[in-house]
């Protein structure tokens, strides 16, 4: 190998000691560059597959020196192909990058149902998230917005509004009302004023499957994937009932207006 690296180095030299008789500063740089991309064929060429200094193929490397002569005769001006390609390459590039410039690039519209397609990745969502909570550490959300992802799939259900709700009625996981954070309730399960204690789960990934579970059985009529984990869903009659975001105001809470919070919610996301 070491005679290969000895063979490379010298065709290198003798490639940019020819080009110096033609010029090598500018205004001829682009001269250069041609005689230079000759210099870097003769290194990638000189061996077969790199294997050693006995599979140098002279003839090859005849060849390439030969056309390093031929360049020299010419003045150093590549042959007309090679301008073309020049000129033309970069227009395309030019062509494409105004095009693409000229474009409407605009984010995905949340739908409202309660059963349709996120739009939203963890990325996003958890962004959204500390853009209203600073204090949130970044891999906490992330955990967080990639659990509403997954568990709202499984199930069927919008996790868009899912997370938008848990915003919501946490306070952009601020708490700070008779649901603590410790709880991992985030959408105020059992929390009905009465006096009576909110639903406490054990981890955050049941917390975000027993919200999931619960806007299921406001916004579809179809069995639970996962084990049941909330124990309220039961009493929501008939199931089905609040198929969008609107719905929702006067049945899952009492606040006329809290569809239209979840609406606002949503629109901020598609901004962010």
């Amino acid at each position: 190998m070491l005679e290969v690296f000895t063979i490379k180095l010298c065709v290198c030299s003798y490639a940019r000691a020819r080009y110096a008789r033609i010029g090598v500063l500018p205004p001829s740089f682009a001269r250069y560059s041609y005689v230079g991309l000759i210099a870097a064929v003769c290194i990638g060429t000189l061996t077969k597959k790199g294997r050693g200094a006995e599979n140098i193929d002279m003839t090859r490397l005849e060849k390439i020196l030969s056309g390093i002569k031929k360049a020299e005769k010419n003045g150093g001006r590549p042959p007309k192909s090679t301008l073309f390609r020049r000129i033309a390459l970069p227009c395309a590039c030019a062509a494409i990058f105004v095009s693409c410039a000229t474009l409407s690039f605009e984010k995905p519209a949340a739908s409202r149902s309660l059963t349709g397609e996120g739009v939203f990745s963890a990325t996003e969502l958890a962004s959204f998230l500390r853009s209203h909570n600073p204090a949130i550490r970044k891999e906490d959300a992330l955990y967080i917005a990639q659990c509403y992802i997954s568990e709202a799939h499984d199930e069927g259900i919008n996790s868009d509004v899912a997370f938008a709700q848990m915003c919501l009625e946490t306070g952009f996981l601020k708490f700070g009302g008779a649901v603590t954070e410790d709880m991992h309730n985030y959408c105020g399960l059992g929390a009905t004023g009465s006096g009576a204690a909110p639903d406490r789960f054990p981890t955050i990934l049941l917390g975000v499957r027993a919200h999931i579970q619960h806007l299921n059985a406001y916004g579809d009529t179809d069995e639970l994937v996962n084990p049941v984990v909330d124990k309220r869903a039961k009493f929501v009659s008939p199931r089905g009932k609040a198929p969008t975001v609107f719905e929702l105001a006067g049945t899952w809470a009492s606040d006329k207006k809290y569809g239209e919070k979840l609406d606002a919610l949503l629109s901020r996301m598609e901004r962010k």
